[in-house]
């Protein structure tokens, strides 16, 4: 797998913006000489559908917790109609893409703590079609359900499915989220962060919640990948033309 491989994992309040995605995919056709995945999540889709379902959601630490009762709305928001909402942007955008679970993308969930009940964590299994896929000029779209090897399925964190997807194809990451970069206690955004930064600024307070997990998440896959990985915004699509062409915008988080 070439180095002209990036996988994009696509942060699902993108499908609360009418056209973001769209925007994103036209950027990307005039990409030719590079591959993409995108990994997407889902959260406030799930949400909706689950209060609308009559659940009560919860988080432990920035994960959802996910009960063996609201996993078919779960997955239905994230497989189903997350995942076919980004395939139709794609489609109008141009591109031929695919729609996948965590399974054929090369990676087996397992349990990640009793406590969240179904949140897996991501474990390689050297068998994914992602890369067949990508000689054959298709646009792989990877939702953030796993499996376990008895087939059960799993809600895993779309970041840390991204993560371990960069790994396994050995491609760059970047994270697309709803902010143009991670902010320090001014709301003044931070353009590097290594190890030590990123842990006295949790430990300060100044990065919590879901941001805390991405850059968790992101310091991890740096290191697995010993590249920098970025943290960039959706809202401007130009961003990524920038950073295919290794200039400096969101966030770097340095190994």
């Amino acid at each position: 797998m070439s180095s002209k491989t990036w996988v994009i994992k696509l942060g699902g309040a993108v499908l609360n913006s009418k056209n973001a995605a769209k925007a994103l995919f036209d950027v990307l056709a005039s990409q030719k000489e590079t591959q993409f995945v995108f990994v997407h999540g889902g959260g406030s889709l799930v949400d909706a559908w689950l209060t609308e379902a009559g659940f009560a959601s919860a988080k432990h630490k920035g994960l959802r917790i996910s009960p063996k009762e609201q996993m078919p709305h779960i997955v239905g928001a994230l497989a189903g109609c997350a995942n076919k909402q980004l395939m139709g942007q794609a489609i109008n955008a141009g591109h031929k893409p695919v729609g996948l679970s965590l399974f054929e993308a090369g990676i087996t969930a397992t349990q990640k703590l009793k406590a969240l009940c179904l949140v897996g964590k991501c474990e390689n299994n050297d068998d994914s079609i992602v890369g067949d896929l990508l000689s054959l000029g298709r646009l792989p779209i990877v939702c953030s359900v796993g499996f376990d090897e008895q087939g059960v399925w799993y809600n895993v964190n779309a970041d840390e499915a991204a993560a371990a997807i960069a790994s396994n194809l050995n491609a760059e990451l970047i994270f697309m989220t709803d902010v143009e970069a991670v902010l320090d206690a001014n709301k003044q955004p931070l353009h590097q962060l290594d190890a030590k930064q990123i842990e006295s600024l949790i430990d300060e307070g100044v990065i919590v919640g879901g941001m805390e997990v991405k850059v968790k998440t992101s310091l991890d896959a740096a290191q697995h990948l010993r590249r920098g990985v970025y943290i960039s915004s959706w809202l401007k699509p130009e961003n990524l033309i920038a950073l295919l062409a290794g200039e400096h915008v969101g966030t770097k988080i340095t190994p």
